[in-house]
């Protein structure tokens, strides 16, 4: 099976460097999980100055990253492979980057990052090549590089064999919906605080259900939003909202 490809296209490819070449990214790569490949946007300018922006036109603060240069420099990596990749460009008024998204790009045999920056892209670009917009959360940043970063660590630590666990990322935080339950080592006690027994009584099945409880409760507590998201999701079919309190005043 091919390396799943990620191409990304950037002014300041230098700072990928010690993100990809750190943790999981680098395992993953020298494993031939993964393999990337940096482009410098300015490669593309056709003026002496190397010119990838302009002043918008209308007026107003900041500098707009060109049509022409960004879009040309799309379609030519995009032949670079014979896989057609799937475009993404970072932006804060994109999709919400988000697990269920990471499991669907990591299932993708090639990606192709789009990293900006100053005001934002001149608006014909995503009229000309249609790609997926991606924001990682409702902030702005200087440039796409973070959130370029942000990406690919999350889309590579999901790739089969990277984490050198197989169930490693099942019961990561936002797996099945939920947040990751509490975890302990060493010593089982510290400061007054005890490991919980259930974790040291070698049963596997109490220890699971432990989990999952604890997982459910904590998701209660600090994310609503991704509790009441769960319990629609796994509410049985048929059942409605106050159907249970309901029966439970028939009973005599």
């Amino acid at each position: 099976m091919q390396p799943l490809r990620i191409d990304i296209l950037t002014l300041f490819p230098e700072m990928f460097g010690p993100i990809l070449g750190t943790s999981i990214p680098k395992r993953a790569s020298e494993k031939g999980l993964v393999e990337y490949h940096l482009t410098n946007l300015r490669d593309f300018a056709s003026d002496a100055h190397r010119s990838v922006d302009d002043r918008p036109f209308g007026g107003g603060p900041g500098m707009v990253m060109m049509a022409p240069v960004v879009v040309e420099a799309v379609e030519t990596i995009q032949q670079r492979d014979p896989r057609p990749p799937t475009l993404i460009l970072l932006s804060p008024q994109g999709r919400v980057l988000d697990q269920a998204l990471a499991q669907e790009l990591a299932a993708k045999p090639r990606l192709l990052l789009v990293a900006g920056h100053y005001e934002g892209f001149d608006e014909r670009i995503s009229q000309v090549l249609s790609p997926l917009e991606v924001s990682i959360g409702d902030f702005v940043l200087s440039g796409g590089e973070l959130a370029a970063m942000v990406l690919v660590d999350a889309v590579v630590r999901l790739l089969p064999g990277a984490l050198g666990h197989e169930a490693g990322a099942e019961d990561e935080s936002f797996a099945g919906g939920l947040l990751e339950h509490p975890q302990y080592t060493r010593p089982r006690e510290f400061r007054g605080l005890a490991v919980p027994p259930v974790l040291l009584s070698g049963d596997h099945s109490r220890i699971a259900r432990w989990r999952q409880e604890q997982r459910q409760q904590r998701t209660a507590q600090r994310r609503q939003d991704l509790w009441q998201r769960y319990q629609k999701d796994t509410q049985p079919a048929g059942h409605e909202a106050g159907e249970e309190s309901t029966e439970s005043e028939q009973r005599p």
